[in-house]
């Protein structure tokens, strides 16, 4: 038995001298689990890592046995330029791979001077070309139309009517196309 188990069948038993010990122990399995589920504190600091194919942020968790990277929920809005920084997670039902990244820890200042601005909008022009810049995606709407590009590589395209027309070559390319 280790020094954990020690303590708590001490605790149990001692609670009611009258009654044998084992007997204790046997007839209060929930305390046991209450005991071990304190173990599992509330929040964490864990390392942003970044996004996975699908933008989902990343967290690398610090076990005692090893480093694992897991997928996380966010309520804040994460920027590639945060990889590495670390974050207070907690955990969703308490269950260590479902985390929820809930702040970044701040840098201390070295200056006086502002935090820095969010990475803006990127346009560039020329007499033969506008190319548009964003850190996670670009939405072109209008109505009930849009095109999204997102940062995974994915196109999106809505609307409600969808016509693609050539004078030329009309070429559809991909590992699998699906019509209808």
């Amino acid at each position: 038995m280790g020094h954990l188990e020690d303590t708590i069948f001490r605790s149990l038993a001692e609670e009611r001298t009258d009654i044998d010990p084992f007997v204790t122990l046997q007839a209060a399995p929930a305390r046991l689990d209450a005991v071990h589920a304190a173990e599992q504190p509330p929040f964490v600091v864990a390392t942003f890592a970044g996004f996975d194919l699908d933008d989902c942020p990343m967290v690398q968790l610090k076990t005692k046995l090893s480093t694992e990277l897991v997928r996380a929920k966010t309520i804040v809005a994460l920027r590639s330029e945060f990889v590495g920084r670390e974050t207070l997670v907690v955990f969703e039902n308490g269950d260590v791979y479902q985390p929820i990244i809930v702040g970044l820890m701040q840098i201390p200042a070295k200056s006086t001077s502002a935090p820095p601005a969010p990475a803006p909008l990127v346009i560039h022009a020329d007499d033969e070309r506008y190319s548009i810049t964003a850190e996670r995606e670009i939405v072109l709407k209008c109505g009930d139309a849009s095109i999204t590009l997102t940062r995974a590589g994915k196109v999106i395209i809505k609307g409600t009517y969808i016509l693609s027309r050539s004078s030329g070559y009309n070429k559809i390319k991909g590992a699998a196309v699906d019509i209808n």
